[in-house]
């Protein structure tokens, strides 16, 4: 049977590398406890920009900014990213660190609920990826739809919950029953949404992409 962690190591050791800032948040995040990106899906997000090339990003959950400035440093020249954070101590690492970056300009930091936030903003973009708390999910998918353009990417993180998705509620400690009926609400409803190709790929903890079809697409499948 194959050894995922180990495979996972290895994986790792292949990726190109990052920047020293990103290097230096990534060992703070570890050593603080604070949830960004896994390194298997931070060169997962840097494969799929190099791919879509986006102008316009939303990303729903900032965290210190780490994944921000992961794909601002891996999209093309003008792109923008709109980033959401709720959390006040967050908030200020992140706005340091894109500072310390130089990417002020090119990241608008919006604080807030991502539930009041999303539905003052205007589309489309064509890259959005779903980081916040996973029980909201669910209840940020009108929007974030509504919000995505045809042919844009949704990426979703943390999706298998280090494996528990598979699990019955029952055999879930009762605190995170809510959290795992909503994600695999979630999960049942990107991949099965009528404007949305979806596949869940078992990187990291589990990354959900899901392409918005074109109107013209919408039906066609069978």
């Amino acid at each position: 049977m194959m050894d995922r962690e180990r495979l996972s190591v290895y994986i790792n050791s292949l990726d190109d590398g990052y920047s020293p800032l990103l290097r230096r948040l990534a060992k703070e995040a570890a050593a603080e406890d604070v949830p960004i990106v896994r390194k298997e899906t931070a060169s997962f997000l840097k494969t799929l920009a190099a791919i879509k090339r986006p102008s316009r990003i939303l990303e729903v959950g900032t965290a210190v900014g780490y994944s921000a400035l992961l794909l601002a440093e891996n999209l093309p020249a003008g792109s923008r990213i709109t980033t959401i954070e709720r959390d006040a101590g967050r908030l200020a690492r992140a706005r340091e660190n894109f500072r310390l970056a130089g990417r002020e300009g090119q990241i608008t930091l919006l604080a807030g609920d991502a539930a009041e936030i999303l539905p003052e903003l205007s589309g489309p973009f064509d890259f959005i990826f779903m980081d916040a708390a996973k029980g909201q999910y669910i209840h940020f998918l009108d929007e974030v739809l509504r919000l995505l353009a045809a042919g844009g990417i949704l990426v979703s993180d943390n999706v298998l919950q280090d494996g528990s998705i598979l699990e019955s509620r029952f055999a879930i400690e009762r605190r995170e029953r809510t959290i795992h009926s909503r994600m695999r609400e979630y999960l049942y409803a990107i991949t099965h949404h009528a404007l949305l190709q979806t596949s869940i790929v078992p990187v990291g903890d589990g990354v959900a992409v899901s392409v918005k079809k074109g109107e013209e697409e919408e039906g066609s499948d069978g």
